[in-house]
């Protein structure tokens, strides 16, 4: 590509980057023939990898029937597949599915199920949704207004009613000990509080993920959070949504990251490698009775064109095949192990690295410039950026973001399709290790 070429797309800013040429594997090329391991999955989407066979067979066959069909107008055999695969897969009562096409469109679609369903059950004063800060569960407006990430909402302000927030469960940065189940009450405990505060009667949900992603940086729940956050929502009566956007689909050991800790919510809402780079696919999945409560009441006010396009569910039913096939679920457990261990090693050799969290094959590391108190490096040295660029030209993409709201610290997510082996876990380490030297060198913070 050349340099002076001009681009008629604009998307977050005026980067280039150079033309992609194929994928297949775990691996990318560019129109000059570097190769590039896809240390993040894209942006933890492609959880089988490119080009899988299986998965574009199972597209050719639905194009050769047909690209779409309206779900006013005919049930498709992908969808219904689809959803009751996912029915299978889901915990406890959750067996309806409402598909969607990304995400953001999960949050919306969900929030807005959640509404429906308390004022079908004559609840209207609840409208509040509770979340944490900081938080990412996605860019359109009623997701935004539950993120906590303020370069992303601050510029929306005016138009976002924003919802009540608490702490993320950050035990690394408040010298706590995220195995002790004292500290997973504790932090559970502030959503009580803040129920209280705002008033129980006016609560209608709370999202979480079960395990953090963008903004977070791979944050684990301490002991005992998960289940007494599930205890607080019922004595509350209020609605626990999971957001496994980016934890779902497979990469923790199992098909959602909450069945780790055997904790069931009302709504899982569910996209990235649900799809997995195939097709544009996310899911509500509600319990029945949320479900039937809200149709019996005249039906769910909500929804997007392409939900339940067949041939993105008949990706999505190809995809699950696939994991369920080469037992990637436990992949992800064996290698991920192997992953975490090679990242923890890093400490050892560098000491701006102040934490490695994670789980399976979703791990995550942040810098720090005191790893004894957690302090960030400096903002502007911008090295959430700066070793992503560093990777990326030494062929390893990895995913970063900032940790301390948007506005300070540095964490970056390791989340390779889940079809790595041991081999590929060599080479991202052997290329992030690179990578970190000519960060350290040219930042003049060594190792």
């Amino acid at each position: 590509m050349s340099e002076l070429e001009k681009s008629h797309l604009f998307y977050q800013s005026r980067q280039r980057r150079p033309r992609l040429a194929r994928a297949e594997g775990v691996y990318l090329w560019d129109v000059n023939g570097k190769q590039y391991l896809d240390g993040s999955s894209a942006a933890m989407v492609c959880n089988i990898g490119y080009s899988n066979p299986h998965v574009l067979g199972a597209m050719r066959r639905q194009m050769e029937i047909s690209t779409f069909g309206y779900r006013l107008h005919f049930e498709t055999e992908p969808g219904e597949a689809l959803a009751a695969k996912m029915a299978t897969l889901a915990p406890g009562t959750l067996d309806r599915v409402f598909f969607v096409s990304g995400g953001s469109e999960a949050v919306e679609s969900a929030i807005k199920l959640a509404r429906q369903y308390k004022l079908a059950v004559g609840e209207a004063q609840r409208w509040k949704v509770i979340s944490r800060f900081p938080a990412y569960h996605g860019c359109t407006l009623g997701a935004l207004a539950l993120t906590g990430y303020p370069p992303m909402t601050a510029p929306f302000d005016p138009l976002i009613k924003q919802m009540p927030k608490i702490p993320s469960p950050r035990a690394y940065l408040d010298g706590l000990d995220k195995d002790d189940p004292e500290t997973g009450r504790y932090y559970a405990d502030m959503l009580e509080e803040r129920i209280l505060a705002e008033g129980p009667e006016t609560v209608l949900a709370f999202i979480v993920e079960p395990i953090g992603g963008a903004s977070t940086g791979c944050l684990m729940p301490p002991k005992g959070y998960m289940q007494r956050i599930r205890e607080i929502c019922n004595q509350y009566n209020i609605l626990l949504i999971h957001d496994e956007v980016i934890s779902g689909g497979g990469r923790t050991g199992t098909f959602f990251a909450a069945d780790n800790w055997n904790v069931t919510p009302d709504i899982i809402v569910l996209s990235k490698g649900f799809g997995a780079g195939y097709m544009p696919l996310g899911a509500v999945i509600a319990r029945e009775d949320i479900a039937e409560t809200v149709l019996e009441d005249g039906g769910f006010v909500h929804g997007h064109t392409y939900a339940g396009n067949p041939l993105a569910c008949a990706a999505g039913l190809a995809v699950i095949e696939e994991i369920e096939r080469q037992e990637l679920m436990q992949n992800s457990l064996v290698v991920g192990a192997q992953l975490e261990t090679r990242l923890k090693a890093l400490m050892n050799r560098y000491h701006i690295i102040g934490d490695v969290r994670g789980m399976g094959l979703l791990q995550g590391f942040e810098l720090v410039s005191d790893r004894s108190t957690m302090t960030p490096l400096p903002r502007d040295l911008d090295a959430h950026t700066k070793l992503v660029e560093a990777a990326y030209a030494n062929g390893l993409i990895i995913y970063s973001r900032r940790s301390r709201g948007g506005y300070s610290g540095d964490h970056f997510l390791v989340a390779p399709p889940m079809i790595v082996t041991n081999k590929h876990v060599d080479e991202i380490i052997h290329k992030l290790t690179i990578a970190l030297d000519q960060f350290g060198k040219s930042t003049g913070l060594g190792q």
